[in-house]
């Protein structure tokens, strides 16, 4: 299983699945069938059976942890940096509004460690270190109304494309209605 942008499995639950192939390596050595072991430890036949292949080649150290399948793009003393630059807020570092955007992030991460990042990965960096995006509790006390209503009747309906009409017609893509 691969974990895109660092991320993954917590030291708990890589000792937790660590825990769960030793278990499986002594049911393979009482030489119980695949689906057994599956079903006793509730993973895939598919695992058991890879695991299985493993330990028949390079024995019970075969199953254990390689740690994490790569090293996090930001260490933790980054990470501490970061979060002293977020909570600076936005507007410290030349963004109109006190928003914070993962693409603002993203750009912060390059300017301050020459970092690139995907969105989705500092989405999950966030998230594993208790951060959650930001959205508005209620809307803004500057909004007019009126003026949201009036833009929704007469400029969006502009702006979107008009719809088919429903009619007679074939439903081939290559052959022409009948009518």
């Amino acid at each position: 299983m691969r974990y895109p942008q660092g991320g993954g499995l917590t030291a708990e639950r890589q000792v937790f699945r660590e825990r769960i192939r030793m278990e499986a390596a002594g049911m393979f050595a009482d030489d119980l069938g695949n689906a057994v072991i599956a079903k006793e430890l509730r993973v895939s036949v598919r695992s058991v059976q890879r695991w299985r292949r493993s330990w028949q080649d390079s024995g019970q150290q075969a199953l254990r942890s390689r740690g994490p399948a790569s090293r996090p793009k930001l260490s933790e003393d980054l990470f501490a940096v970061l979060e002293e630059e977020l909570g600076k807020g936005p507007v410290a570092h030349g963004w109109p509004d006190q928003r914070w955007t993962l693409a603002r992030i993203k750009t912060l991460i390059g300017r301050r460690f020459h970092k690139t990042m995907a969105l989705s990965g500092i989405s999950q960096m966030l998230r594993r270190n208790a951060w959650s995006h930001q959205v508005p509790a209620r809307r803004a006390r500057e909004r007019d109304e009126d003026a949201v209503a009036g833009w929704v009747k007469e400029t969006w309906p502009q702006a979107e494309p008009p719809r088919r009409r429903s009619g007679p017609g074939s439903s081939s893509k290559t052959k022409q209605d009948s009518r």
